[in-house]
């Protein structure tokens, strides 16, 4: 193609880019703690109270929505500069054939039609069809999943195949790791894979978390219930002629005490903690709300390569004649018979091979071995087994090699061996190394070794060495074959001279490439992570079911899955080809039975969440490429690795910043400490608004002054309480958070026993309070005494029954009181503030309170053990009821 026409083609076109998001802004970080119910009602009677220029109020209301606001702002702004923006994959120099002539231009200006020349290493800068190609493989993995290279060809393939059966095709963003060749471009930018991938990130929806359905549920109930009481104390109002005025201040009070507002900021703070918390344990979680989305998580769909697996091809068995011998560890001998075999079977596959030391000076933990993934394995095995190529080719120095391409499936070197001269005519042993697909090299074979000797195969012997075969590929292993053949001179290799050797080409290597000794087979496979079976056995036992979504076979994925501990069944398992024969509605009625979904592309990975989240189910998703990313976003909790490409990472709300599986069930356990700690809190704060509002009604009924002022209601909303509901993100989980089954998606944020302490043990406790305030009014006592004994009632009892709160489960008495010591110097300075509030002449002055004696702290410490009481016996209940929720001990 000329410079011209590519000029009219990119015009036509455009360029070969991603098309770039707007990074989310400050700005748009900060209005986004805004938005909830409770807020807006914070903010509007603020306002009211600015406009009946009562300034205590108004300060102390708009105070606790700022301080929610730049808590919330800080956090999320935090986690979102620890991440590095998305990289442009496509930004990068390529080499293509332009007006005759190969020229490097950047990627940007490819164009349709383009030829581009691709070697190994090079990173494909477009989606094209192959026309030439030289043993070119292809590392396919972070579009399909797959770690073990495409091999390609430039065969026609079936219209509708997968992405990865596509072997005439190269993919923008994938790396050739072996060998040469040509394309033309047939897509570039958003119509690639990869920028299909990309619009499906920006389109994918992104559901409302647990916590925010239901604290937006539960901030609407407030709402509602608060607009009810209004509308009964404004009649009630009427009927006692009371002026517009004192309405709209009662209206005040019964907000202010209606409207928790110390819950917004104590929940950002029991998320912000539990977000340290995750980060100390390597996750770095990019949004507040995700960290306790993770407590709720009822699915995990799992990529398998380099999530459930490490991500590199090993060498797992070696099979010599009727044995198996199984490498479980790096550099394991074999101490039997056929050591010797086992030793030459990983000589052979070190002989013919391709990936090489990049840095063999270094230590031999610091090596880095560069290659494709297979070659790269079976020169490690051999290595750490002992073996030393370099030494090797100075005792049998290689004269010639057959390379391995997709149609031969083999590869050959030939070397001589110089460690066993014979003087007197200066003859040389000959040794043909060989290794390839089973089938082709055990069908060149004669020979093989069986209980530490070389015999003849029998057909029996070759049909049990086949059958050896299908079972390791049976169990997902890609095998290989090694074989090999000593020429004791050159007259036996079928040359006059070396020289011959040294020119082998082609169909010539058939010569001597036949009579083989077969030495056995070795099968290799990514292996599963060190802890990702005892991660998954914590999972199934929490009540989180697995679901494994790969790029890879079934077969493959099945082995992995269940070497992981994951029994699967047949019926069990669907592939892609089978995904784009269902609708949506089928499928939402299968997923509840299926565990692994085999062979998948991208779109099917969004169909399968989506069809999850129909069905309820609270979905974490994890993986780490490219594929992953609409998925991930789509997700109520995306998941990528550390080790994951950056769009994964941008689409993600948790980075797992070692890799490592098993921080998934640490995340996931400090997730439900977090709504465990939320739920503490709410009881705890919604129980004192509650008391308020029963006590402001109570008063307005008897027809009296109000038993509290909206002054008085604030300190202990936020100064009395607030320090103690912090303190409760500090609480640890309880022993069996883990044998418990998730939260449904639309459960309630208030449980029945949650309900009980709130609503039943605040009626009857406040019922007696009011009959102290009626008749201490009867009495003619001062309004303000009357007031101050009210107020500290309210704040004692809240600083004694915190403790009972600190478990829902455990009586107060089995719960360690010093196990959580921000609580104790929380309830100290509380109770400090508390009594300045009653006695220092300032406050007294701003909060219209009296001193109280002594019989009148005997009357607040008994209302406080009272309720205690009440609250324990409420907690003994639930505890002894059938829990349906909790796993069977024996499951641990």
């Amino acid at each position: 193609m000329t410079e011209d026409e590519a000029q009219k083609r990119i015009k036509k076109y455009g360029y070969n880019e991603l098309p770039k998001e707007k990074p989310l802004g400050k700005f748009s970080i900060f209005i986004s703690q805004f938005k909830s119910p409770l807020i807006y009602i914070l903010l509007i009677f603020g306002f009211i109270s600015l406009w009946l220029r009562e300034y205590t109020d108004m300060i102390v209301i708009l105070g606790a929505v700022a301080i929610n606001t730049i808590i919330g702002y800080f956090q999320e702004s935090k986690a979102n500069d620890a991440l590095a923006r998305l990289k442009r994959l496509v930004e990068l120099k390529s080499i293509v054939w332009r007006d005759g002539k190969k020229i490097a231009i950047d990627s940007r200006q490819i164009t349709i039609g383009d030829i581009i020349i691709i070697k190994s290493g090079n990173r494909i800068p477009a989606d094209a069809r192959l026309w030439e190609e030289e043993n070119l493989s292809v590392n396919e993995a972070s579009l399909t999943g797959e770690s073990i290279p495409s091999e390609k060809n430039i065969n026609i393939v079936k219209k509708g195949a997968s992405i990865a059966d596509r072997k005439n095709m190269v993919f923008a963003g994938t790396i050739a790791v072996k060998g040469l060749g040509k394309a033309v471009v047939t897509a570039i930018g958003q119509e690639t894979e990869i920028g299909k991938i990309a619009e499906m990130v920006k389109s994918a929806k992104e559901e409302k978390t647990p916590l925010q359905l239901r604290l937006g549920r539960f901030s609407n109930l407030l709402a509602i219930i608060f607009s009810l009481i209004s509308i009964f104390v404004a009649v009630i109002g009427i009927f006692q002629k009371r002026s517009i005025l004192e309405m709209i201040k009662i209206g005040i009070s019964l907000a202010v005490s209606s409207i928790p507002e110390g819950l917004i900021v104590a929940i950002t703070f029991i998320l912000v903690m539990g977000m340290k918390r995750i980060l100390k344990k390597k996750a770095l979680t990019r949004k507040l709300v995700a960290a306790e989305t993770l407590g709720s998580t009822t699915v995990i769909c799992t990529d398998k390569t380099g999530t459930l697996t490490i991500g590199e091809m090993h060498v797992a068995h070696i099979i010599i004649g009727e044995k198996e011998f199984e490498i479980k560890t790096p550099g394991s001998r074999q101490e039997m018979v056929e050591a010797k075999a086992v030793s030459l079977a990983l000589q052979t596959a070190m002989m013919v091979n391709e990936a090489s030391i990049e840095n063999p000076n270094d230590e031999l933990g610091n090596w880095r071995i560069i290659g494709e993934p297979t070659e790269a394995a079976l020169l490690s095995a051999a290595i750490q087994s002992g073996l030393n190529k370099e030494k090797l080719l100075q005792i049998e120095p290689k004269i010639n090699e057959l390379p391995f391409t997709s149609e031969l499936k083999y590869m050959i070197s030939l070397h001589k061996n110089i460690s066993d001269l014979k003087e007197k005519n200066n003859l040389y042993k000959y040794i043909l190394y060989e290794k390839g697909a089973p089938e082709i090299i055990l069908g060149k074979s004669i020979k093989f070794f069986h209980q530490g000797r070389i015999i003849n195969i029998a057909e029996e012997d070759r049909d049990k060495l086949n059958d050896s075969y299908k079972n390791l590929t049976n169990k997902g292993l890609r095998v290989i074959a090694v074989a090999t053949r000593e020429f004791k001179n050159l007259n036996e290799l079928g040359f006059k001279d070396e020289n011959e050797a040294y020119q082998l080409r082609g169909d010539d290597w058939n010569k001597i490439d036949n009579n083989l000794t077969f030495i056995g087979f070795i099968a290799l496979k990514d292996p599963l992570r060190p802890e990702a079976k005892e991660t998954i056995k914590i999972c199934q036992e929490a009540g989180i079911k697995l679901i494994i979504i790969t790029g890879d076979h079934q077969l493959t994925a099945k082995a992995i899955a269940e070497e992981a501990g994951i029994k699967v069944k047949s019926e069990n398992i669907i592939t892609g080809e089978y995904l784009d024969k269902i609708d949506d509605k089928e499928l939402e009625q299968k997923v509840k039975k299926i565990e692994i979904y085999a062979r998948v592309s991208p779109h099917h990975k969004l169909r399968i969440v989506r069809a999850l989240q129909a069905r309820g189910e609270v979905v974490a998703m994890t993986g780490d490429g490219i594929n992953d990313s609409p998925a991930l976003k789509q997700a109520d909790i995306g998941i990528s690795l550390g080790a994951g490409t950056d769009i994964a990472k941008e689409a993600s709300d948790i980075v797992l910043l070692d890799n490592n599986f098993k921080t998934i069930v640490s995340a996931i356990y400090e997730g439900r400490i977090i709504f465990n700690n939320i739920r503490k809190v709410i009881t705890y704060l919604i129980s004192d608004s509650f008391s308020e509002v029963i006590i402001i009604i109570g008063s307005i009924l008897m027809g009296a002054p109000l038993a509290l002022i909206p002054v008085q209601i604030l300190w202990i909303n936020i100064i009395n309480d607030g320090l103690p509901n912090f303190s409760l993100a500090f609480e640890k989980g309880d022993d069996n958070i883990m044998r418990k089954k998730p939260m449904k998606k639309h459960e309630p944020i208030l449980n029945t026993e949650m309900k009980t302490i709130i609503f039943s043990v605040s009626i009857m406790r406040d019922l007696f309070v009011l009959v102290i305030f009626y008749v201490l009014i009867k009495l003619s006592y001062d309004i303000n005494y009357i007031r101050t004994l009210i107020f500290a009632i309210i704040g004692i009892k809240s600083l004694m029954y915190i403790f009972s709160l600190r478990s829902l489960e455990k009586p107060i008495w089995k719960i360690n009181p010093f196990s959580n010591a921000y609580l104790l110097i929380s309830v100290f300075t509380s109770f400090l503030l508390l009594i300045a509030a009653i006695y220092l002449p300032l406050l007294q002055n701003i909060l219209s309170t009296a001193s109280l004696g002594f019989y009148s702290w005997m009357i607040i410490l008994s209302a406080g053990i009272i309720n205690i009481i009440m609250i324990e016996a409420v907690k003994y209940f639930f505890a002894h009821r059938p829990i349906k929720d909790i796993q069977p001990a024996s499951l641990i």
